[in-house]
């Protein structure tokens, strides 16, 4: 039975449950605040799904002198780390440097040394240089040719979209109310003490009246949209494109994550392990197109593979090895038209109207906390409050008991133990915790999202959706009609995300 907000008054609705509002409704529930969070989708459904799904430092903003963003990165990683065990891990990164490289050993060595000091006292994994052998050592399918020796280093790696579902859940532990597929769709009117805003719950088709004192606009790339219809004035901003594929890890040959210069354009990017995958990623291209139809074009894929393949020659990849390919905007605070959008900081900006609307943009997925301990100050100094003390860094985020609780649904029915799909790691026990204990409603939450079916196969689950309706329908309570619907609507979103655009987009 989903909650319906008809009648609450809350002091705070947070407008988009991608990582960044998750995080402001679970401070907020943590400092006392009555709190709602709305999502027109599922839980980090937009760009915070679309991420690299690095918890870093950010080392490629110290050749822009971003200490500042590096130093709170840094920070912010070791924060993950500990409060969050079970979603955010040590990932080691192998730096190969080659002759003519854009960044020589001398320039990495420097880098990688005030990189490990901002990592202060109590970081313990510090950079190692190699020699060339001690690279190939580490990572035997680089190229050879012209290979001076390297670095290897430390950063972090996590499920993106289990970390801001973790927020959620967390928030709502905490007393939030949380709601995906849930429109906010346009303000009734403004008083002086609050808000009134009509939301529409998208699996019912009901709509409901919200009174909010301050409301977060924490929509991202899709704040554009919402202000269109608010009353805010806002200038047109592009978004910066990031894509990423993913091939057999075989193909590839990475053991661990591996740093590289791509030959194209001299962007830092990452070849990284997944289950049985390598992602390669990422792009950093201007883009007008809407955030809800952006997808990866052949151009984007065909950088991808040339720029891997120059890392790793005897991989010889091409459009045929591609398993999926996926995209999103980064909500860029800033730009200029002539900027190359691998210069703009990723520093976020939070905006107030002086009427208790305040608008948050930019930021990035590592520092996410910090930007949502700054947003829930100001929140409450909105509120006529002094801001209390942030909690967030000292409290484990929901979802450690997730593992235990899968295993325990095996040992009660067996069948439950089945995979969704053979050679991958996850079960049918997963999606029936999913529906029941995560929030998930539809298909694509579960095989996009709750697990990544979608993004390890070629057919992006399709040869399991017979299977998975079945239980999720029996979960539910689906009628065969419901179920077809259902089934059609994943296409269509598969489609959506995963299809790809011919040339350039």
């Amino acid at each position: 039975m989903r909650t319906t907000l008809e009648g609450r008054r809350f002091d705070l609705l947070v407008i988009g449950g991608g990582v960044t509002g998750a995080g402001v409704a679970r401070d907020a529930a943590m400092r006392g605040l009555q709190v709602a969070l709305v999502e027109k989708d599922d839980f980090a459904s937009g760009t915070s799904s679309k991420s690299s799904r690095l918890v870093h430092g950010g080392i490629r903003y110290l050749e822009h002198r971003q200490f500042g963003m590096v130093r709170e990165s840094v920070r912010e990683r070791e924060t993950l780390l500990r409060i969050a065990p079970h979603l955010v891990h040590p990932l080691e990164f192998t730096w190969p440097v080659y002759r003519g490289a854009r960044i020589s050993r001398l320039k990495l060595r420097v880098a990688l040394g005030v990189y490990d000091s901002l990592g202060g006292r109590f970081w313990s994994r510090s950079h190692r240089m190699l020699s060339r052998d001690g690279v190939l050592a580490h990572e035997p399918a680089l190229g050879r040719d012209g290979l001076k020796g390297g670095a290897v280093y430390q950063d972090a790696a996590t499920d993106d979209s289990r970390l801001t579902l973790a927020n959620a859940l967390s928030a709502e532990a905490f007393g939030a109310i949380t709601l995906n597929h849930t429109e906010a769709l346009r303000p009734v009117s403004r008083d002086r003490s609050e808000w009134i805003v009509d939301v529409r719950d998208k699996l019912t088709g009901m709509e409901s009246e919200v009174r909010a004192t301050v409301i977060v606009n924490a929509t991202g790339p899709w704040r554009l949209n919402l202000e269109r219809r608010w009353p805010q004035r806002t200038a047109q901003r592009r978004g910066s494109k990031g894509v990423h594929i993913a091939v057999p890890s075989e193909r590839v040959g990475n053991r661990a994550a591996v740093t590289m210069i791509s030959p194209e354009d001299g962007r830092v990017m990452f070849v990284l392990p997944g289950t049985r995958r390598t992602i390669i990623g990422t792009t950093d291209t201007w883009t007008e197109e809407v955030p809800d139809d952006v997808r990866a074009s052949e151009s984007d894929i065909a950088y991808l593979l040339k720029s891997a393949n120059a890392c790793f020659p005897d991989a010889r990849l091409t459009e045929t090895d591609v398993i999926s390919a996926w995209a999103g905007i980064r909500p860029l605070a800033d730009w200029e038209a002539s900027s190359n959008p691998s210069e703009v900081s990723r520093e976020h900006r939070i905006a107030r109207n002086g009427a208790g609307m305040i608008t948050v943009s930019g930021g990035k997925l590592t520092t996410y906390r910090a930007m949502a301990a700054e947003i829930v100050d100001a929140v409450e100094r909105e509120l006529g409050r002094k801001p209390s003390h942030c909690k967030t860094a000292e409290t484990v985020l929901a979802g450690g008991e997730r593992e235990v609780e899968i295993a325990s649904l095996i040992r009660a029915d067996a069948t439950l133990g089945n995979l969704i799909v053979p050679g991958l790691p996850y079960t049918m026990a997963e999606l029936r915790y999913a529906v029941q204990n995560e929030m998930a409603v539809n298909l694509s939450d579960l095989l996009i999202r709750r697990t990544r079916v979608a993004h390890e196969t070629p057919d992006h689950g399709a040869a399991a959706l017979e299977s998975v309706g079945s239980l999720v329908a029996l979960l539910r309570k689906w009628s065969a009609d419901r179920l077809r619907q259902e089934m059609g609507a994943y296409d269509v979103e598969v489609e959506r995300i995963f299809g790809v655009a011919p040339g350039a987009v």
